[in-house]
């Protein structure tokens, strides 16, 4: 049964045109840069030019092309009825009958048992979010932020005095980075819309970086992580070579290049399709942060003061935020596509650190990173709630669920670099 067979999908208004009944192998067969399919929920879709308009970036829906895309559709979307008045007019048929609904190597039975544990996750109001955590969260921010320009202003700006007042600022900084991340995630606000603009107000003004360069980067780690060329956050060839199939393969110059060339080739089509309207809003947000910055510590540091201010801020909140970042991803399998399901993909991609008031701080929450990677609009003070469920249903179909201590974390990052690194050496001196 294929493209050839056509008739009406059951279920679906008839627009007037006949839809046709498709096997996996025909829908796996359209995934090439001008042909793209996907599936969800059994339905097929043609979003070949749809993707070059998707609010989210043509690469994350892109990565599902030929593929079953109902796990990352419901994960992204917090309204799929509304999303389906976009889906509508690219609805071309169904899988056929005999089709399952799992392609490639997709364990059905997880799939479901991870559809069944979402269901009930829903029923348990864990997608709700608590007004109050994030509006005490969003105050302890700016109580930092206020106490790093009084320290200054009231004592004076020798070198203790900065440096507790750098240490006040990057504080704020980072915390403020977990919190743009939530709003990013829409996981605060019930109406998208208002998570957006939280977004650009935390990201933008607290934090002087851009709301949509983020969300387009982000998004694509979290549909397909630790996967090479498609998780931006490993396409460091420049730099590193991760995991062990990276630094084998890359070994040769050639492939270095080849590799090195592909990344900035993604990263070149994600800015050409940066819109110039994005471009200005996002400049306006964060020239906002350095106007704020400026004017409150140019009198008392100077100008060059306040630029040597910044940068060690800076150099403070990037430490930081790395650690925190990478000690889940980094020292977890990292390799190619290998089509698994949602469960399957994100446990082999991240690890969880132990839970603590200090540790749930100190990360914003991101020490559940399973919890995150598998539901991400979930508002992080949740996770916790959902973890024993969630551990549950690993051990029952034998995935490994990896939770660590925080410095076990930080070490295992120097110690998979090292691997990496070692692997690479060998490879490079036996080619």
């Amino acid at each position: 049964m294929g493209g050839g067979s056509q008739q009406t999908v059951p279920g679906e208004p008839d627009s007037g045109k006949a839809k046709g009944v498709y096997t996996w192998e025909e829908v796996q067969s359209h995934c090439s840069r001008n042909d793209q399919w996907l599936v969800i929920d059994r339905k097929v879709y043609n979003i070949t030019q749809w993707a070059k308009r998707h609010p989210g970036g043509f690469q994350v829906i892109s990565y599902y092309a030929g593929e079953d895309a109902t796990e990352a559709f419901t994960a992204f979307h917090p309204d799929p009825k509304f999303v389906q008045k976009f889906l509508k007019p690219l609805l071309i048929g169904e899988l056929a009958t005999t089709e399952p609904s799992q392609d490639r190597d997709k364990n059905a039975a997880i799939v479901q048992d991870f559809e069944t544990l979402r269901a009930q996750v829903e029923k348990r109001g864990l997608f709700r979010a608590q007004p109050l955590f994030f509006f005490l969260h969003l105050s302890h921010i700016l109580l930092l932020e206020a106490l790093g320009w009084l320290t200054v202003w009231m004592w004076g700006t020798g070198w203790i005095q900065t440096l507790v007042c750098s240490v006040f600022l990057a504080t704020a900084q980072a915390q403020a980075g977990w919190l743009q991340h939530d709003f990013g995630h829409l996981s605060v606000f019930k109406k998208s819309s208002w998570n957006h603009l939280a977004h650009k107000f935390v990201i933008g003004h607290l934090k002087g970086a851009s709301s949509n360069w983020w969300n387009h980067r982000h998004f694509r780690h979290h549909a397909k992580p630790n996967i090479f060329i498609k998780d931006p956050d490993i396409n460091t060839l420049h730099l590193f070579v991760l995991g062990r199939t990276q630094p084998v393969e890359a070994s040769s110059t050639k492939i270095v290049f080849l590799m090195f060339l592909s990344t900035r080739t993604v990263q070149l089509k994600l800015h050409k399709s940066y819109k110039l309207s994005c471009l200005v809003k996002d400049l306006a947000w964060f020239i906002s942060f350095y106007l704020r910055f400026f004017s409150s510590y140019i009198p008392l540091y100077g100008l060059v003061g306040s630029l040597v201010l910044i940068s060690i801020v800076r150099f403070l909140e990037s430490h930081w935020f790395v650690w925190v970042t990478q000690m889940n991803h980094i020292p977890m399998d990292i390799d190619h596509e290998k089509h698994k399901d949602w469960l399957t993909m994100q446990l082999q991609s991240t690890c969880n650190i132990e839970q603590s008031f200090f540790n749930d701080w100190f990360s914003g929450h991101l020490n559940f990173q399973i919890e995150h990677h598998l539901f991400p609009m979930m508002p992080r003070h949740n996770y916790h709630l959902v973890a024993p469920q969630v551990r549950e249903l690993c051990e029952k179909h034998g995935i490994p669920y990896q939770e660590k201590t925080l410095w076990r974390g930080f070490a295992d990052i120097v110690t998979s670099l090292k691997t990496s690194g070692d692997l690479w050496l060998d490879a490079y001196l036996h080619k």
